[in-house]
């Protein structure tokens, strides 16, 4: 059985691939990547690598040829580029016969009013349409999408936000990865959906746990948006990004990552990492 992953050199993607290559025989892996020479290191193991390329739809028909489960991770971009690129990648696993797609998605894609779920939304029909059996990963939150907070309160500054009470379910890239691995691997997930979340928390706790693990107490400053973004500039986040941070912390103060579900553990057959395990991997401790 031949397994394929796309983005295969970044953060997620790498993950999988090693977990993948703990029980997958490096000759039944194939990777997909834009730029091969970046994955030297999958090659010098035994991995096939392939150039595929999302704005190449050409490049991925071959990519995928012969391919029995495929992981399309989502790309990074604007909405509407991840839309085309994402049905590329789906038409080229029909062209290429593919038998089972794993995507990843987002928490609860088809109702979220985060800004992000457009994209997901779409691609989940592309999908469903394209007749391919398949498993979408609704992913909620990377832990480590909380670096640059982490690291200011490291710092001495006081944890910022605008999310008010709102919830996130916050797990480590690694737990979502595995669980990945796990569906790409095991058998019986043909149509399904499972939403990956961790227990929901607030802003508040996250910074708990991290002043916890600094031996000190850590005040949470409660701002508006327009106040976060102006932070957000002055601490250097680019002009073109500042919508975004703020459209992150907008969706969570209103939910759209408060979710409560037990198909993570159930993937993992394990407990998730702990928030304070999570954090202390960030901090460098």
């Amino acid at each position: 059985m031949k397994i394929a992953l796309t983005g295969a050199t970044g953060h997620f993607g790498s993950i999988v691939a090693e977990t993948l290559l703990k029980s997958v025989a490096a000759g039944n892996l194939v990777v997909s990547v834009r730029n091969p020479e970046k994955a030297d290191n999958l090659s010098a193991r035994g991995v096939e690598v392939r150039h595929g390329d999302f704005d190449q739809p050409e490049t991925l028909d071959t990519a995928f040829a012969g391919v029995d489960r495929l992981l399309i991770v989502s790309a990074d971009g604007d909405n509407d580029t991840r839309i085309r690129q994402h049905k590329a990648a789906v038409d080229a696993a029909v062209h290429a016969g593919v038998g089972f797609i794993v995507y990843t998605s987002v928490g609860h894609a088809d109702s979220s009013p985060l800004f992000l779920a457009p994209v997901h939304r779409a691609t989940e029909e592309f999908i469903r349409e394209s007749g391919i059996p398949y498993s979408f990963l609704r992913n909620n939150w990377y832990l480590e999408n909380e670096v640059g907070s982490i690291q200011a309160v490291q710092a001495g500054a006081p944890w910022l936000t605008s999310a008010g009470d709102g919830k996130v379910g916050w797990a480590t890239r690694r737990d979502y990865a595995e669980a990945a691995a796990a569906v790409l691997t095991g058998d019986g997930h043909e149509n399904t959906v499972y939403e990956l979340s961790g227990t929901p928390a607030t802003q508040a706790e996250l910074a708990a746990v991290v002043g916890e693990l600094l031996g000190k107490e850590v005040p949470v400053q409660q701002v508006d948006d327009a106040a976060y973004a102006d932070t957000m500039a002055k601490a250097g986040v680019p002009e073109a990004a500042l919508p975004i941070v703020v459209a992150i912390q907008q969706a969570i103060r209103e939910g759209a990552l408060d979710i409560t579900s037990s198909d993570f553990a159930k993937l993992l057959q394990r407990p998730l990492t702990p928030l304070s395990e999570g954090v202390k991997d960030l901090l460098g401790k």
